[in-house]
């Protein structure tokens, strides 16, 4: 990874990147644990300095270089303002990073970032920072976890949408967005529509009249005219990953001719896995109600 004459070696990974509390750290967690079974060297990268106990090992932590409660305290900054602050100053000592980043080659990294939206929006620091990692040879893809609760309610799944379609545009990275926390998803209510309605993003259309039964939204009709512990959800999200950063096509674990061409058009169905992921956790929910209703 350092900067000369010669070459830096490929490496792959992810960049988790999402609102806080979507489970951003719990995914690298489980992501490390499945690919390590995998046989694949797997190391994870802190840059979320307002994580100061990750709850798995970390080979580096942005924590080394910078702390947000010292950078909150001589700065009278609040922890937004010192989060911003900490990005702009990893930015600024890139150098630090690279040199770190030399210890884990020959290893898939998983970048634990921090939660904060503006960072994915609009503000550079952090963008910057994946570019630099481009250029020192680096594959990413950016895995965008949102909390699928969202999915109940019409408005807050147009808001998430609208920044998911900001951060993809402003992170300028192959993007794989996913639903997380799936098996709490009726707890916060019932889905309109069927699961695939929501990851394919379908007709919008079709939420207007639900958007007309919130008293917020009623006055604004014209305006608005997959996981992480289930191993078959992580299966389908590495591929994607995989597919995405240009991994599946290297010489690591995909070698032969089929796998190639199985990544290459996509031979898994993403219907068939969505209709599954809502067996398991919607309509098993579903059943288990009736069944209580039937022991009545």
């Amino acid at each position: 990874m350092a900067e000369g004459s010669r070459a830096s070696p490929l490496a792959f990974g992810q960049v988790v990147i999402g609102p806080p509390g979507s489970g951003k750290t719990t995914y690298c967690q489980a992501m490390q644990e499945f690919l390590a079974r995998l046989g694949r060297s797997v190391a994870v990268v802190n840059l979320d300095p307002a994580n100061e106990a990750p709850p798995c090992p970390c080979a580096l932590d942005i924590g080394e270089l910078v702390a947000l409660p010292d950078v909150m305290a001589s700065l009278g900054l609040g922890p937004n303002g010192g989060l911003l602050y900490c990005m702009e100053y990893l930015q600024a000592n890139a150098d630090w990073l690279r040199d770190r980043l030399q210890a884990l080659q020959g290893h898939y990294v998983l970048f634990d970032c921090p939660g904060q939206v503006e960072l994915y929006t609009h503000h550079e620091a952090l963008k910057n920072v994946f570019a630099q990692l481009a250029k020192w040879n680096f594959r990413l893809a950016a895995v965008h976890l949102v909390d699928s609760h969202y999915c109940t309610d019409p408005g807050k799944f147009i808001s998430v949408l609208c920044t998911s379609l900001s951060t993809m545009l402003h992170v300028e990275l192959p993007h794989v967005n996913v639903l997380s926390k799936m098996d709490l998803i009726e707890q916060y209510g019932k889905l309109a529509f069927n699961l695939d309605y929501y990851t394919e993003v379908m007709d919008l259309s079709y939420l207007v009249d639900h958007l007309a039964s919130d008293p917020f939204f009623r006055n604004f009709r014209r305006l608005n005219e997959k996981l992480v512990e289930d191993k078959e959800s992580m299966r389908q999200v590495m591929q994607a990953v995989d597919k995405a950063n240009g991994y599946s096509f290297g010489d690591q674990e995909h070698r032969s001719l089929e796998a190639l061409m199985s990544a290459a058009v996509g031979a898994d169905f993403h219907f068939s896995s969505t209709l599954a992921v809502q067996e398991k956790y919607v309509q098993s929910q579903e059943k288990a109600v009736e069944e209580e209703v039937m022991d009545l």
